[in-house]
């Protein structure tokens, strides 16, 4: 049978099954239709063959008899995975099945691999991740979490939209690995006989937008670090990134609230729900709290970033932190918070306060100049978020890249680079500005309820096989 350029599809199983729920068994519609996906059960029972297609939207049986389908046999010996097009009545049969009666079909595409009952349920999570796309019509679950995902990109770019912002691209290739504190992966451009760095963040491209006049943009693109592989974590991910004129960091966290709450109800039609197995609601408001004074709790002793660097370095020591000689009390504490507290943080929370020493692109604090106006959001004892009022004065941000520069002198793996270009554009002056950064996959993690990073990416990084 030749394979056909194209097919007159017109109807998907979803639909059919909504619209001829008030057919009784046995009945017949008298309309005709054109039906398209896989095979992934078929059986025969002489001069009868019955066949579960699958598309897009979920499954519908297509029912075949030898006095009415043009190719009967050929039909019946189909394999699983085949791609087929039918056209025929819609139906319910005498046991109550909604099908597509078959009156002509063909093989659009013939599946030479068997994904049928050994991908279903599969364990092995490296085989599903190299062959997706077998998973993906294997493992309806798989298609569902990466449905969700997409949902969750399209309510966050409408409610960006709806909030004023302005959607930007801003390079990928950068020639400096700044905008965040984390190693970078790198190339080499030929042309410009130069070494290049894949974006660690967007941050600094953004906010010379709004040097600019631009006063409220985002991103939602890629961005990557050259770091561990784990169940929360992917080299490469997909981030959001907002910076508003005019706003602070109470404004942001109103905003980062009402955003994942938003995106809750707009996917899931709620902000009561559950994440593996356990009960989540993203309702605002949410809690603020300062995270020397989570720490504290957690511990039983009062620490602060004025605590001496000696005591917060013995405490971090006997919670198993391997504490770096560079590090001062601001960078003990912050470590300390993350060794005894995110594990506690169930239902979204804001931290807040964070030290000057971890934040070098985080403005000062109004009450108290060795803290920053910073936040980052907890759900589920995984960071969701990062925000914060912007660091607008030039002098203070070069001397935080100075400091960045000597700690990577010192041996710190997780620095910054000292960004000439974005300096000079707040010595051309930056608004007070709010920024925030969301990781989302995290949040289409959260969405979709699962416990992996890569059930959400649809072609998660993967050591190469090598033959």
């Amino acid at each position: 049978m030749t394979t056909p350029y194209t097919f007159a599809h017109n109807a998907y199983a979803a639909a059919l099954h909504e619209s001829y729920a008030h057919l009784g068994d046995g009945e017949e519609s008298g309309v005709s239709v054109n039906v398209a996906g896989r095979v992934m059960l078929l059986r025969s029972q002489g001069k009868l063959a019955f066949a579960t297609m699958r598309d897009s939207t979920g499954e519908i049986q297509l029912f075949a008899l030898a006095a009415v389908t043009k190719d009967f046999d050929e039909f019946a010996k189909l394999h699983l995975g085949d791609w087929v097009g039918v056209s025929g009545e819609v139906v319910r049969t005498k046991r109550g099945e909604l099908s597509v009666k078959v009156a002509s079909w063909v093989r659009l595409a013939e599946a030479q691999h068997n994904f049928g009952d050994k991908w279903a349920g599969i364990s092995d999570y490296d085989l599903r991740y190299r062959h997706r796309e077998a998973d993906l019509w294997a493992n309806p679950e798989s298609r569902e979490a990466l449905s969700r995902r997409s949902a969750v990109l399209r309510s966050v770019r409408e409610r960006c939209w709806a909030a004023g912002f302005m959607e930007v691209e801003t390079p990928i290739l950068n020639p400096i690995a700044t905008g965040a504190a984390a190693r970078p992966f790198s190339t080499h451009h030929n042309a410009l006989d130069s070494e290049f760095f894949l974006r660690i963040a967007p941050e600094l491209w953004l906010k010379r937008l709004v040097v600019g006049g631009f006063e409220r943009v985002f991103e939602l693109g890629r961005v990557f670090r050259n770091e561990g592989v784990s169940p929360r974590h992917n080299p490469e991910f997909t981030m959001l990134e907002i910076y508003a004129a005019y706003w602070d960091v109470n404004d942001m966290m109103a905003f980062t609230e009402e955003l994942v709450a938003g995106v809750a109800r707009d996917v899931l039609g709620t902000t009561e729900t559950t994440y593996q197995g356990r009960a989540i609601s993203f309702a605002a408001p949410w809690p603020r709290r300062p995270m020397a004074e989570l720490a504290s709790e957690a511990l039983g002793e009062e620490v602060s970033v004025h605590t001496s660097r000696e005591r917060l370095a013995t405490i971090a020591k006997d919670h198993g932190v391997d504490v770096h000689e560079t590090w001062g009390p601001g960078r003990c504490l912050a470590e300390l918070f993350e060794a005894t507290c995110e594990e506690s943080l169930w239902n979204p929370i804001f931290v807040t306060d964070y030290p000057v020493e971890v934040s070098p692109l985080s403005r000062r604090h109004q009450s108290d100049p060795e803290l920053t106006e910073r936040f980052e959001s907890y759900a589920a004892t995984r960071e969701l978020s990062n925000g914060f009022s912007e660091l607008i004065d030039p002098i203070d941000q070069r001397a935080r890249f100075e400091e960045q520069a000597s700690l990577a002198a010192a041996g710190e793996e997780e620095t910054m680079a000292i960004d000439e270009d974005y300096i000079k554009a707040l010595e051309w002056g930056l608004p007070p500005t709010a920024g925030l950064g969301v990781g989302m996959d995290r949040l289409a993690m959260l969405i979709a309820d699962v416990a992996n990073i890569r059930e959400v990416i649809a072609f998660p990084t993967l050591k190469p096989l090598h033959e």
